[in-house]
């Protein structure tokens, strides 16, 4: 039987943590933007019988008046996924008072994730749903998925980046076993996007 497989990308997680694992420092912006439905695509090749029903992104958008060139870079990039058939969900940064001193931040886009992640299993819209993101705050939504009841249970599985010598994180749950797809320098190489969506094309 065929499984259906949704994958769920905490995209700022998985950017942040693609440029720690590959890159300097010092590297330009574009270095650890990922193509999500090649990735998509990766994750569900490695597996016969699955088929990828969905590939849905997670993310902070920023505020148009406030910072406009990030709005339009967010816009396009956002645009070009949407039109390769990914599902897109944003959440309006929240900008602190010290702002463009302190950084904006993403707020409310793990509890999102979370919801999604498991209403979704409860739904059966999933066989195995592929969760990718270090964050911890999502532990309970991937506990809440291992521990559903019912003949039809669905899986989860998480993704996270690895590196020959370097300590890689991933999420777990403690006292279950989780599946984590590993994903290395060339299947890194396979789905990076270096495009410049802050160039109005």
């Amino acid at each position: 039987m065929t499984r259906r497989i949704i994958v769920f990308l905490d995209y700022q997680n998985v950017y942040r943590r693609a440029r720690d694992t590959f890159h300097q420092l010092s590297a330009p912006s574009p270095s650890g933007q990922i193509d999500p439905m090649k990735l998509g695509r990766l994750l569900v090749s490695r597996n016969p019988g699955r088929d990828l029903a969905e590939v849905r992104v997670y993310r902070g958008q920023p505020d148009s008046t406030r910072d406009p060139k990030g709005y339009g870079a967010n816009f396009r990039q956002c645009a070009v996924w949407k039109r390769d058939g990914v599902t897109v969900n944003t959440r309006t940064l929240r900008y602190p008072a010290g702002y463009p001193g302190e950084p904006a931040e993403e707020k409310g886009i793990d509890v999102i994730l979370a919801v999604d992640f498991v209403t979704m299993a409860q739904r059966g819209e999933y066989e195995v749903g592929i969760l990718m993101s270090t964050d911890t705050d999502l532990k309970p939504a991937l506990e809440e998925v291992a521990g559903l009841n019912g003949n039809r249970n669905p899986r989860c599985e998480v993704a996270a980046w690895s590196a020959p010598g370097m300590h890689a994180r991933r999420l777990s749950i403690s006292g279950t076993r989780v599946w984590c797809h590993w994903l290395g320098p060339d299947d890194y190489k396979q789905v990076a996007d270096q495009t410049d969506f802050t160039v109005e094309s």
